[in-house]
């Protein structure tokens, strides 16, 4: 089994995180989405994972390529890196990995998290991962016929068409079935949105009679913009208390302080006279003084004094003294 993660650029929407470090490698809970992600999705296959293939942009830089491929070893799988240097759309990123698209293979986009357990249908020709929502019609949702299997993808409908939306999570049972479509879909320029895209070649895969079925999971948790991430850490917290996982480091240094869970404490910490929690993230190297913290996600080394912050998401190696509250800044920023 393979595991295909296009990550693409940096993205837009949760600037200024991203200007120095690439959306999917921003921790939640302590862990790189990424990372996260593949986990889980290796978790629910609850099968041996022989390759994970990232995308990325070739401006990620050797230790971010590093750090990914760490990823990979962790499974006990081959990592490889592919480039897509230009935003051409997911199907185009998806081809950028073609020398590895063989066999059976689970192709997961970068920038979501879920929770799940189902056991996989590997008689069908394709997966296609769905979360019921509540406006389907902001998202790309399924079609179903009375067999449950996908005979549809309709992207936004202004009519109801299920309330089942498609997350991003794919497995395909030889994915080089897609690759080969996908490279019809190249040659024949067919674009939507200025951009090459995954549906035209799963299309053309139902219009030859292949077999798609829909897996539900539990839990899709966005991570696209600060608001979505910060709930997103918030939730994650949760779900690894409830699974017993420690989330506090031993090493963590308490002055007169108060964590109240749950909270991801990492390495290093020192808290002076502060209150951190419910639902924070502390990367390593942190310290907070005569500060009261709560939902919030702030990353490695960095300081945070004199503050009360709800809805926070903060940078390495910051610097904030100060009492706004709803608050978004990058690696190395300095507010005082």
């Amino acid at each position: 089994m393979k595991i295909i993660v296009p990550m693409a650029g940096r993205g837009s929407r949760l600037r200024p995180h991203t200007l120095t470090i690439p959306k999917p490698l921003i921790p939640v809970a302590g862990k790189p989405i990424v990372h996260r992600l593949v986990e889980d999705i290796a978790a629910v296959l609850n099968q041996k994972i022989d390759e994970v293939a990232f995308v990325i942009h070739e401006s990620f830089g050797k230790q971010v390529e590093d750090d990914l491929i760490a990823i990979a070893q962790k499974l006990g799988a081959k990592g490889t890196i592919y480039y897509q240097n230009e935003a051409l759309g997911t199907g185009h990123a998806i081809m950028c990995a073609k020398d590895s698209l063989s066999g059976p293979a689970v192709i997961a986009y970068a920038d979501t998290l879920i929770r799940a357990d189902f056991d996989l249908d590997t008689t069908a020709d394709s997966v296609i991962w769905v979360k019921q929502v509540d406006q389907p019609e902001a998202f790309g949702v399924i079609n179903l016929n009375a067999n449950n299997e996908i005979v549809e993808l309709v992207e936004k409908p202004k009519e109801f068409v299920s309330d089942l939306a498609v997350i991003g999570i794919y497995y395909f049972k030889d994915v080089a079935v897609l690759k080969n479509e996908l490279q019809s879909v190249l040659d024949n320029n067919i674009i939507h949105g200025g951009e090459y895209q995954i549906n035209d070649g799963i299309k053309q895969m139902m219009a030859k009679g292949m077999k798609f079925v829909p897996g539900k999971v539990d839990e899709w948790m966005d991570c696209g913009n600060k608001d979505v991430t910060v709930e997103t850490n918030s939730r994650m917290l949760g779900f690894l208390q409830n699974d017993g996982v420690n989330l506090v480091d031993s090493n963590v240094k308490l002055e007169n302080s108060t964590i109240i869970p749950p909270c991801y404490i990492g390495e290093n910490v020192v808290l002076i006279n502060a209150t951190v929690g419910p639902n924070v993230s502390l990367g390593n190297g942190c310290k907070v003084e005569n500060s009261t913290i709560k939902n919030s996600l702030i990353q490695t080394h960095s300081n945070i004094k004199n503050a009360v912050l709800d809805n926070a998401m903060i940078g390495n190696h910051a610097s904030f003294d100060g009492k706004f509250t709803s608050i978004s800044i990058g690696d190395y920023s300095v507010l005082e």
